[in-house]
């Protein structure tokens, strides 16, 4: 499943929250280059081994786009954290904003 989100954080920042992030769900770090990281791991129950890249690029100069590639369907148990991360990321930028989970 391939997950996208533009926010107007410093590429480091947003990698420095999906290393603080994704460890907390299950996954560890697997491979790392400067503008991208995978982790792998099992989340959810039953345990289900998955693998994760987040992966950064500048856009325009004002924006970072990030780009969430895993191994798993759509809603599954780290589809659902994926989006959680984003959360934590526009809530950064944001800090007014809230959570609404609709499931």
């Amino acid at each position: 499943m391939n997950h996208f989100h533009r926010t107007s954080l410093h590429p480091d920042a947003v990698l420095a929250t999906a290393d603080a992030f994704f460890p907390t769900i299950g996954l560890r770090p697997a491979g790392e280059t400067p503008r991208s990281r995978t982790y792998k791991g099992s989340v959810g129950t039953p345990e289900v081994p998955s693998t994760l890249t987040i992966s950064v690029k500048m856009e325009g100069g004002h924006y970072t786009f990030v780009e969430a590639q895993s191994d798993q369907p759509g809603e599954s148990r780290l589809d659902r954290n994926i989006k959680k991360f984003f959360v934590q990321l526009h809530t950064q930028v944001d800090p007014k904003h809230t959570f609404a989970p609709s499931y």
